[in-house]
């Protein structure tokens, strides 16, 4: 138990750089204890950079502190060498075959606490003292046991290797610097060491700063799955709600048909029954009536006979029954069809409402954003065919060519009237919304045509600014002709010649929108980074009479 304590002795009163019992121990302003020629040659090696650090926690101190010998610590080593000799070795003291045995003892051989760089020998407690106390062995290089000593050894001439060829990037003697390395660059290893140890430090440097970057995208990507979790949830409790909401909709719209059914079922029950007693009442006078002309019929005596018979035979008029029809099972069948018409159309609308429920769903992009395309190529892959809505053509639009051409005219067209219709600005919006990743083109024929992007609920039938495209907070409009790009009111100067076909770009996940003029090169005209808060539609608009504007199909 006595060595088990002096083993643990050891390690709190040894240096960290050296790994040796303190020599000349010194203390840090931070509290870490070092041998004082350990502690300086390590801050000799900071000296270009005018900031001095502990190795251990790492402290800066700025100027390069002054050291003092701690003579109460040097006091408890001293102390700590007696009682580590004075021990008598137990058995897991002894070298086994995987331990570093020490050189110097005889028969079964201590392990060695130490090897010697300048001996080239390992050393057990033992016999390590003379280096402490002999002054000559006192500056030689110890290092934990170490079994590949004989590594530097040259094995061309058994001297010890000290120098390092920079030219052959090896380990060289002296011998080998003057003969097989002779005008080659070398150094001493140490010098050559310290040379490597900056460059470790910067290495080590950008080490930890790296590791700094990936713990802050670690953070945020933590950060990141909270968003989901809370955005899913929020997402599944308001649908939920909605869902709800319809359903009970549903069911109070069934109520209200069940309610008129019964209601309009009372009514015409009791029209039949009060018809149905008024046939009884008639039925119960015809046969008084009949008894009356049977009694009559058996009167003997003649006089009386044709005195009674005018009020006896007269009858009252009878109620009118050629309205009445029998039509078993058929009297509410309107209604079950009318229902089963909105069941049908209410099962389309979901249909294809559905389709982008689920594409926004599959659009949710975690990770970062894929890269915007470099090619036409690449951006084909997300081609879209748009074509436009008649609803929202200005009168003086002409749509052809399957809704994907819009011409401007002088005179009114032909449509009738609808609430999505632009009254005042010559333009037009596509059936189609835009969400996720999509790409189209569109080819320009004359003068002041703008390509544009907008909200569905951008005004129809207000004033010229806010309906018309890029002069508000809902649309953005690329002007092809005069090289311009206007959102809310605000123009923006774009650079290149006017193009004839224009490529728009979206990535509505990651608020990009992007213009390019099409030819044999895509040449990036304007580009947006927003954020988008509804899907889009595309949009023309067409100021000079007989310009036109057309979506390609493009594949």
């Amino acid at each position: 138990m006595e060595q088990k304590g002096v083993q643990l002795d050891r390690e709190t009163f040894s240096c960290s750089i050296c790994l040796d019992l303190l020599k000349d121990p010194v203390t840090l302003p931070c509290g870490h204890n070092y041998c004082m020629e350990c502690i300086k040659a390590h801050w000799d090696g900071q000296d270009g950079t005018g900031v001095y650090s502990c190795p251990q926690c790492r402290k800066r101190f700025i100027p390069r502190p002054v050291l003092d010998k701690n003579t109460m610590l040097a006091a408890l080593v001293e102390e700590l060498k007696k009682t580590g000799l004075q021990a008598a070795p137990a058995d897991h003291c002894y070298a086994g075959p995987e331990d570093v045995a020490c050189d110097v003892c005889t028969g079964r051989k201590l392990k060695a606490v130490k090897s010697c760089l300048v001996c080239l020998a390992s050393y057990c407690e033992k016999h390590l003292q003379p280096h402490y106390d002999a002054a000559p062995l006192k500056k030689h290089k110890l290092v934990n046991p170490s079994k590949k000593l004989q590594e530097n050894i040259c094995s061309l001439h058994d001297e010890v290797m000290k120098i390092f060829c920079r030219t052959d990037r090896q380990i060289i003697c002296y011998l080998c610097s003057v003969e097989e390395h002779k005008d080659h660059d070398t150094v001493s290893a140490a010098a050559e060491r310290t040379e490597r140890q900056r460059e470790l430090e910067g290495s080590r440097g950008n080490v930890q700063q790296k590791i700094q970057d990936r713990q802050k995208d670690v953070k945020l990507l933590q950060q990141e799955v909270e968003d989901i979790n809370q955005s899913a949830e929020k997402t599944l409790e308001g649908n939920e709600k909605l869902f709800t909401q319809l359903m009970s909709l549903l069911q109070e719209r069934s109520r209200d048909v069940k309610q008129e059914v019964r209601s309009q079922q009372e009514t015409q029950v009791s029209r039949v029954k009060e018809l149905q007693e008024k046939l009884e009442q008639e039925i119960a006078e015809l046969k008084r009536k009949d008894a009356e002309l049977e009694q009559l019929s058996h009167t003997e005596d003649h006089n009386e006979f044709l005195h009674n018979y005018p009020s006896v035979s007269a009858l009252s008029e009878p109620t009118d029954s050629s309205s009445i029809h029998i039509r078993p099972l058929t009297y509410f069948q309107d209604v079950t069809a009318a229902v089963s018409e909105v069941r049908d159309k209410l099962q389309q609308v979901l249909d294809e409402e559905w389709k982008k429920i689920s594409v926004s769903v599959k659009e949710v992009d975690v990770l970062l954003s894929q890269p915007e395309p470099k090619t036409r190529a690449g951006f084909l892959r997300y081609s879209q065919e748009i074509t436009l809505d008649p609803n929202t053509a200005n009168r003086k639009m002409l749509l052809s060519d399957g809704n994907r051409k819009a011409t401007r005219m002088n005179h009114n067209q032909s449509y009738s009237d609808h609430p999505d219709r632009f009254s005042r600005c010559f333009q037009v919006l596509s059936r189609e919304s835009l969400t996720g990743r999509c790409y189209f083109e569109v080819e320009r024929r004359g003068g002041g045509v703008d390509v544009a992007v907008a909200y569905k609920n951008i005004n129809r039938t207000g004033s010229w600014m806010e309906s018309v495209f890029g002069r508000n907070d809902k649309s953005w409009s690329l002007n092809c002709s005069n090289n311009s790009f206007w959102f809310n009111n605000i123009e923006t100067p774009v650079s290149g010649p006017p193009s004839s076909r224009v490529g728009v770009y979206l990535d509505h996940s990651a608020g990009t929108l992007s213009f390019y003029s099409v030819s044999e090169t895509m040449t990036l005209l304007h580009r947006v980074q927003t954020t988008f808060t509804q899907p889009l539609h595309a949009g023309l608009l067409i100021y000079s009479s007989g310009s036109t504007a057309e979506f390609v199909r493009v594949r």
